[in-house]
């Protein structure tokens, strides 16, 4: 069974509160997490070292607290990375 295009295999997690991101498909993008931080869901994400332990786990992006955020959105909302 083939996992979804949305599915991530590999994140990390820039001091600019920027994720690069690597997906199933094999595409690269660039999550801005920078919106989520004014949320009451994702208010711990406001301490940077706490927000530089993202990993990726379960197919999406998580912390140690349980915090993750849904891998479509990270699909859909990510921009691609260009390689030139």
């Amino acid at each position: 069974m083939n996992n979804p295009v949305w599915v991530v295999k590999d994140v990390k997690p820039q001091e600019d509160y920027m994720l690069t991101i690597t997906f199933a498909d094999g595409s690269k993008k660039r999550y801005d997490a920078k919106p989520l931080l004014e949320k009451e869901l994702f208010k711990k994400l406001n301490n940077l070292s706490f927000f530089m332990q993202a990993k990726a786990q379960y197919g999406t992006v998580a912390w140690d607290d349980d915090t993750d955020i849904a891998p479509e959105h990270l699909y859909d909302v990510s921009v691609p990375i260009s390689n030139a």
